[in-house]
């Protein structure tokens, strides 16, 4: 039998309770998840989006992009940064996927556990727990539980993981904490929560609806000190 620690469900219907369900419907078919999370990384939405657009917009298909050069990947997706690390990247995982099965395809992985389908991905150049975890949760539907820099710091202030807890093993351990059917809200509710209240530096504190439950707040006597 699963056992759920109440305490991570409590942060989850608190967050639920003052947020709101998520509106959120899978948009992006795996490929192009793939590569939208490649070009995320150090950059902010917008200009994640503005690179996606344009490489597609240059391209036309994932199958140019993987046969064509660098140089005008490294051009199409400047906006994000980054661009002489994630042109190649993008690059390789293509080919990568093309290789093993034949065809610039991930669906194949919804037939698998989602362990196995993690750790296909990760087999990518480029792809760890976090990208492999976005696509398997937003694109393919499948109980993965992402963990970014928001929800790794909420986890570990709310006291769901411990202090020293790093990003990888968090992920097992949220997913360990949480019903499979909450992650997709409890995951956004959370990075919700680090972008508006509980900050990196200068957490707002009083105005968090979990400051009750919140080992951060506790120590900080609410105040929202600087970490």
């Amino acid at each position: 039998m699963r056992h759920t620690p109440p305490r991570a469900v409590e942060v989850h219907k608190a967050l639920l309770a003052h947020f709101g369900p998520v509106d959120w419907r899978p948009s992006l078919p795996p490929v192009d998840e793939l590569v939208s999370t490649i070009l995320s990384q150090s950059t902010t939405d917008g200009n994640r989006d503005r690179a996606f657009e344009r490489l597609k917009a240059r391209f036309g298909s994932w199958e140019v992009v993987r046969d064509g050069e660098v140089a005008a990947i490294e051009e199409a997706i400047r906006v994000a940064g980054l661009a002489r690390q994630k042109a190649p990247r993008i690059k390789a995982a293509l080919q990568f996927i093309t290789d093993r099965r034949g065809a610039l395809t991930l669906d194949f992985l919804r037939r698998m556990p989602v362990e196995e389908a993690r750790a296909w991905l990760m087999q990518m150049k480029g792809v760890g727990i976090k990208t492999a975890s976005i696509i398997l949760l937003f694109s393919l539907g499948m109980p993965a539980f992402p963990v970014d820099t928001h929800v790794h710091r909420t986890a570990r202030r709310l006291g769901l993981i411990p202090p020293n807890t790093n990003a990888e093993k968090a992920h097992y351990l949220l997913e360990a904490a949480l019903p499979p059917e909450t992650y997709l809200d409890a995951h956004l509710n959370l990075i919700r929560l680090g972008r508006e209240i509980c900050r990196a530096r200068k957490p707002d504190c009083p105005r968090c609806p979990l400051r009750a439950m919140c080992v951060y707040a506790r120590e900080q006597g609410s105040g929202g000190a600087r970490e």
